[in-house]
């Protein structure tokens, strides 16, 4: 990949107690430089989880940015994304990237919500593609996958992976909203 490459990298961020969680987006090049940031909120436990990253989308995510790279596919406790939305506005490779082995959420899920709020969460969850178990360097990740293959999605989960097992742009977005966060809370 060349240095100059571009990903969109989202991540979120909420404290205890909170009512909403800050997402931030990071422009990040292959090569580590940080080249744009945007933010947004959504509801913990709510469903707009997916709309605030079309809104991070809007604002950042320029025609040189070739992917995009997502820390979570459930954010803000269950607020579960829609990949083929996201993909169908952005129009490029949507990766999702997680970092811990996981039997899946369904029993989270049935645990957490009933009713129309359980059927709703579980179908979004049900329609998401496989998560394929990805080696980088010395560590384990996970990945989801649409707009490209899951051989794609490894290239492009390695190339930005600098060092460690998180690609830059996910671990930069993830730091940016843990400051948001706490700055919104300082001074609240």
């Amino acid at each position: 990949m060349k240095p100059g490459a571009r990903a969109l990298g989202i991540a979120e961020s909420y404290g205890d107690g909170a009512d909403r969680s800050t997402l931030a987006g990071a422009v990040v090049r292959a090569d580590g430089v940080l080249d744009g940031l945007g933010y947004e909120e959504c509801t913990v436990g709510g469903t707009d989880a997916t709309d605030a990253v079309g809104s991070i989308l809007e604002a950042v995510c320029r025609p040189d940015v070739r992917f995009v790279l997502l820390g979570a596919i459930a954010p803000a406790w269950y607020n579960i994304l829609d990949l083929d939305h996201i993909h169908s506005v952005v129009d490029r490779p949507v990766i999702a990237v997680t970092f811990e082995a996981s039997s899946g959420l369904e029993d989270a899920l049935e645990d957490a919500f009933d009713g129309t709020e359980q059927r709703d969460r579980l179908e979004r969850y049900r329609s998401l593609p496989a998560r394929e178990e990805l080696s980088v360097g010395d560590d384990t990740v996970y990945v989801r996958c649409v707009g490209c293959g899951p051989d794609r999605a490894a290239e492009v989960v390695r190339a930005f992976t600098l060092e460690g097992g998180r690609p830059e742009p996910i671990r930069v977005a993830s730091l940016a909203a843990r400051a948001a966060d706490s700055y919104a809370h300082a001074s609240g």
